[in-house]
C-alpha cells in the first residue's frame, strides 16, 4: 500500500525527522561532517524540488536515502578517501625525531559530535547501536572500501535494511548485493572491532586520570591507565607512535613543551573526547587540539589528537 501523498507544503514536516539519520549515513559514506551536511542540505533541495512528482511507490525515507546515496557517490568520484596517519605509513619508533610537518593538503578523516548522529529521546539499546556503528576506527575502515561497497555494508549492517531493500535502492541485483556484502566484511567486520568498554565506573576514573595527567603535565599518571599496544596519532601531522612506552616517551617531551592545559569533556564517535587548551604565553588558554580516545577493558589503547582549532566550533566549543 502506498503512502498518501500530501502537497509540497508538507514536505518539510514529513521530511525532517530524517535529517539527523541522513547526516549519520553521508558522513559514514564521506568521512568528513561538512561534506554530510552539504550533501544533506542539498539532498532536501532536490527532494523538495522534486516533490510533487514522488509517486509514493517506496517510504519517503527510502526516497531520500535514494537520493543521498546518488549524491555520496558522485562526491566520492571527485575526492580522496579520508585517512587517519596510521593508514599512511608504519608508525615512527625515535621519539626525538623531528615530527612530519603539517599536511593539510591530506583529506583527513573528521570525527563527528555525537550530538549530530544521537537522536532523543531514543531506546538506550538504539543508543548503543548508534555509537558502535561511529567509532572512528570503523571510520577508517570505511573510508578503504569502494563507493558501492561501502554504502551495501553500511545499508544493510549498520541499518538493517533487507537485502531487496538495498538492491532496489542501488539499482543491483540481490545476487551483487550479497556478494558486495561478503566482499566488504571481509574487510570491515562490523561485529568485531575488537574493543570492549570497561564498565561506567572504570571508565570514568580512567578518564578522569587522563585529565590529570595532562592538566598537570604528569606523564607518570599515564602509565596504569595506557595499554600497552596503545596509538598515538595527530593529524594533520602523519608522523604517528605506537607502544606505551614510545608514546609516552613522546608524550613526555610534548608536554613539556606545551605546558599547562585545561581540559573539556566532550564526545565524538560515540567515545570520549576532550577538547584540549593549552595556556599561552599571556596566562589566556587558546585551543590546542580535539582528543578523541578509544578506551578498552585494559585501558585506553588509542588517542587521536586532532591539532589545532579548526573542529572546536563543530563541536559547539
Amino acid at each position: 500500500m502506498t503512502e498518501a501523498k500530501p502537497g509540497n507544503e508538507d514536505f518539510g514536516r514529513l521530511s525532517e525527522p530524517f535529517r539527523r539519520e541522513l547526516i549519520a549515513y553521508c558522513y559514514r559514506m564521506l568521512g568528513s561532517v561538512q561534506e554530510a551536511e552539504e550533501v544533506v542540505q542539498d539532498v532536501y533541495l532536490e527532494a523538495w524540488r522534486a516533490y510533487d512528482r514522488f509517486e509514493g511507490r517506496s517510504s519517503l525515507r527510502t526516497w531520500l536515502y535514494r537520493i543521498a546515496t546518488r549524491a555520496c557517490f558522485k562526491a566520492l568520484e571527485k575526492s580522496r578517501r579520508r585517512p587517519l596517519p596510521a593508514d599512511l605509513g608504519a608508525p615512527e619508533t625515535n621519539v626525538d625525531i623531528r615530527l612530519a610537518k603539517r599536511s593539510p593538503e591530506i583529506p583527513w578523516l573528521q570525527p563527528i559530535p555525537d550530538f549530530l548522529f544521537t537522536a532523543a529521546p531514543v531506546d538506550p539499546a538504539t543508543v548503543v547501536v548508534q555509537r558502535h556503528t561511529m567509532r572512528l576506527a570503523l571510520m577508517g575502515a570505511l573510508q578503504q572500501l569502494p563507493p558501492r561497497q561501502r554504502a551495501v555494508l553500511i545499508l544493510r549492517d549498520v541499518l538493517q535494511w533487507r537485502t531487496a531493500e538495498v538492491a532496489e535502492l542501488l539499482e543491483m541485483t540481490a545476487a551483487a548485493v550479497n556478494s558486495a556484502l561478503q566482499r566488504a566484511r571481509e574487510q570491515v567486520p562490523l561485529s568485531e572491532d575488537g574493543v570492549t568498554e570497561p564498565a561506567e565506573p572504570r571508565q570514568r576514573a580512567l578518564l578522569d586520570r587522563y585529565v590529570t595527567a595532562f592538566e598537570t603535565a604528569d606523564v607518570d599518571q599515564l602509565v596504569a591507565i595506557v595499554t600497552e599496544d596503545a596509538r598515538w596519532e595527530m593529524p594533520p601531522i602523519t608522523t604517528w607512535f605506537e607502544g606505551r612506552d614510545t608514546v609516552l616517551g613522546f608524550l613526555a617531551e610534548q608536554m613539556r613543551m606545551i605546558g599547562p592545559t585545561a581540559l573539556v569533556a566532550t564526545s565524538a564517535n560515540g567515545q570520549p573526547a576532550f577538547a584540549v587548551y593549552a595556556r599561552d604565553h599571556d596566562g589566556a588558554y587558546r585551543p590546542h587540539a580535539l582528543h578523541v580516545l578509544t578506551v578498552g577493558g585494559e585501558g585506553i589503547n588509542r588517542i587521536v589528537a586532532f591539532h589545532g582549532s579548526a573542529l572546536f566550533p563543530l563541536f559547539k566549543l
